[in-house]
């Protein structure tokens, strides 16, 4: 009986730990996609995470090569999906562009990052 108890909260304590490693809203995918290169100027950059986001403490913006900001406005979360995070750009001339990004997931988990990609012709 005693094994049997010891063994169960083995197991209770493995499964939350796992479940607060999973609670941290890591990058899943974005568009352009990281490291890729695209023809002409996206529209915007779109950022996917894993976990839904907390829209009053998340942030990111796309500068070019000189560090100079081209999103002229503030990223904002999709209203239908809180993993989605949207960054208006500018008209982006052929060139290499870095995104950086930090959020925080609903459960007040810190991430953050950055990629790069490029605007070719």
């Amino acid at each position: 009986m005693r094994q049997r108890l010891s063994q169960l909260v083995v197991v209770a304590w493995a499964l939350a730990c796992a479940s607060l490693a999973g609670a941290h809203a890591f990058l899943d995918h974005a568009i352009p996609a990281v490291g890729s290169t695209v023809h002409g100027s996206p529209p915007q950059v779109k950022l996917w995470f894993t976990q839904r986001l907390e829209p009053a403490f998340t942030s990111a913006q796309v500068t070019d090569r000189d560090g100079k900001r081209v999103s002229p406005g503030d990223a904002s979360l999709d209203p239908s999906d809180r993993t989605l995070l949207v960054v208006p750009v500018s008209q982006l001339p052929p060139g290499s562009y870095r995104v950086k990004w930090r959020v925080v997931s609903v459960d007040t988990h810190v991430t953050e990052g950055d990629f790069s990609f490029e605007v070719a012709p």
